[in-house]
């Protein structure tokens, strides 16, 4: 049985769901907001042990061979109530961290731990890690000082930014009415790369397999087109043998047996790596692209980890 933690009608939990069933996997939903139906108990005893309970049952932790992981913060969950509800909050705060420290260590397959997903707090570390797999990334210069933008754009022309940490920020291109403003930047180092022209390809990797999507679109974020009053058209796409191999390794290096690898390709067939995102919504590119990453996402999480032990008690609605 695999487990599937997070909002069930968020899209990747969705597919991830739809998948299961299509392909006969056994499944639990863990409900996030289903604030204070769920409980998690673990026992550290040589062996750490455990059982979750749920309005539908009680599962020995076990008998799981692979958790999907997405989970939102406790605060921003709607039964949580605005401002919150203290008790609410307490409960569903304690079993988000007890499923975190709980994956953190458990001997299934999890996409993805928590703390192999934190290289992608920090851009510069991330990009060390990029290259060190043998993948090209933009020139770049991380910097709050106005005059060395200025000293790069003039070595680039084209140059674009973006936030040097998780938070998910637009790209944008630094036109001439945005450089006017470069002295903000004295208030909060920001990243500046040379606008890399080609194609962008979008690889999840799940396990061993490589889903490639490649994206066409005028936007200089493709994620945010709408915005821009601009079409987003994806195709799947198969990867040079090499570029697949580093990707594969990239993978592997950062623990993220489930990621989203930004790459660009160039008009002369060069490959670029923007970052790795741990925790990608794959849903957007499986339905524009029809690349099946969910079904390769159940499959994975299946496995051959986890034992095949029976529930403790009626597990009827294990696949709601």
């Amino acid at each position: 049985m695999i487990l599937l933690c997070g909002i069930p009608s968020e899209g990747p939990i969705a597919r991830a769901v739809a998948a299961a069933k299509q392909v006969d996997i056994p499944h639990l939903v863990l409900n996030q907001r289903q604030v204070g139906e769920w409980t998690l108990e673990l026992e550290l005893d040589g062996d750490l042990t455990g059982l979750l309970r749920g309005p539908d049952g009680t599962w020995d932790l076990d008998r799981f061979s692979g958790v999907y992981v997405r989970l939102a913060e406790p605060r921003s969950l709607p039964e949580v109530g605005d401002p919150p509800d203290a008790g609410k909050l307490a409960r569903a705060q304690a079993l988000f961290q007890a499923l975190l420290a709980w994956l953190e260590v458990a001997p299934c397959r999890v996409a993805n731990r928590l703390g192999p997903s934190a290289s992608n707090m920090s851009k510069p570390y991330q990009a060390q890690r990029i290259l060190a797999c043998g993948l090209r990334t933009p020139p770049t210069t991380i910097t709050n000082d106005p005059a060395e933008v200025r000293r790069f754009v003039a070595e680039h022309d084209q140059v674009i930014y973006k936030s040097i940490s998780s938070t998910r920020s637009i790209v944008r291109r630094l036109t001439p009415s945005r450089a006017r403003d470069l002295e903000r930047v004295r208030h909060l180092p920001t990243q500046f790369q040379a606008l890399i022209p080609g194609a962008d390809v979008r690889v999840h990797v799940v396990g061993e397999s490589i889903h490639a999507t490649e994206i066409s679109s005028a936007a200089t974020d493709y994620r945010y087109a709408a915005r821009d009053a601009q079409d987003v058209q994806m195709s799947p796409s198969v990867l040079p043998t090499e570029i697949e191999e580093r990707c594969l390794a990239l993978s592997r290096a950062l623990e993220l047996p489930v990621c989203g690898v930004d790459l660009r390709r160039t008009p002369d067939d060069q490959w670029f790596c923007f970052e790795v995102n741990p925790s990608p919504a794959y849903s957007f590119y499986e339905e524009l692209g029809g690349q099946p990453i969910s079904e390769a996402l159940v499959e994975y999480l299946r496995g051959e980890s986890g034992s095949t032990n029976g529930d403790l008690e009626d597990d009827d609605g294990a696949s709601d």
